[in-house]
């Protein structure tokens, strides 16, 4: 009845999508699929944008990090802590928060800072940037200067500095 040729023929056909045009009215009604599913999409929530405020607030220096600043548990948050120590900054004046104890403030910390990545410094409740903005400041000198600027030097780096 039908040969072997236009049998497969046939069922290729019926397996391929037809072919439409789109309409002036299927076009004006058309909606984009988002990006990114509500279950992929995280907004701060209002206790974790609290807690990450009054984190920043604990110390004119606060670094958040991966690990401590004893036992780093990255390299970037290594370098940060040894770029802060070449600074000269006072310990006094210097805390750390390990992201790594708590997811919400490892994912919410980049969402209020709007940095995408870790570690990250706030001087005076203010961002600085990560590692690599860190790294840009101390080679130029703009982080030594601005850590005099905001006085969180211990006492024998800013006079060595003046």
């Amino acid at each position: 009845m039908f040969s072997n040729r236009g049998m497969n023929f046939a069922l290729r056909r019926s397996w391929r999508p037809t072919r439409r045009v789109p309409t002036k009215a299927a076009a004006e009604s058309f909606t984009p699929i988002p990006r990114f599913t509500p279950l992929q999409l995280r907004f701060l929530t209002t206790e974790t944008k609290a807690a990450i405020d009054k984190a920043v607030a604990t110390a004119p220096v606060v670094l958040f990090m991966k690990g401590t600043p004893e036992t780093p548990q990255c390299g970037f948050s290594r370098a940060s802590i040894q770029i802060l120590g070449l600074q000269g900054v006072d310990p006094s004046k210097f805390t750390a928060f390990n992201v790594l104890e708590d997811e919400d403030l490892r994912q919410g910390i980049k969402e209020y800072s709007e940095w995408p990545t870790i570690p990250q410094l706030y001087v005076n409740n203010n961002f600085v940037g990560g590692c690599d903005i860190l790294m840009s400041m101390h080679q130029n000198g703009e982080l030594a200067k601005m850590l005099e600027d905001e006085k969180v030097l211990a006492d024998g780096e800013q006079s060595a500095k003046a």
